[in-house]
């Protein structure tokens, strides 16, 4: 667990992934939510929390968001995801106000 200096706020870094089933995941939809569930199960241990996971309508299948320590075990979870075959991501960093005043207090 992640310990933070006193006044220092406790947030994790926030991803927000897109993904579109693959011809393989299709043939399997029946097992997506056993899928995600036990994705989310596995990376757990890794200290990444999935928030929401939503199945869609559209250009997307699903919109997940999640939580994880840093850029690089968000990377390594997804791609871990992907090379199961049943899915492609496209995963964005999500901010929050109070993050985005930090980012804004360093423009120049």
């Amino acid at each position: 667990m992640r310990r933070y200096p006193e006044g220092i706020e406790n947030v994790m870094p926030t991803y927000i992934s897109l993904v579109q089933f693959t011809d393989k995941g299709i043939q399997a939809a029946k097992e997506t939510t056993q899928r995600v569930a036990d994705w989310a199960a596995k990376v757990q241990s890794m200290g990444v929390s999935v928030k929401q996971m939503y199945w869609t309508l559209g250009e997307y299948d699903q919109v997940c968001v999640f939580e994880a320590p840093d850029d690089e075990t968000a990377a390594s979870v997804l791609l871990g995801a992907d090379l199961l075959g049943n899915i492609r991501t496209q995963t964005l960093r999500a901010f929050t106000a109070s993050e985005m005043k930090k980012i804004l207090a360093k423009v120049p």
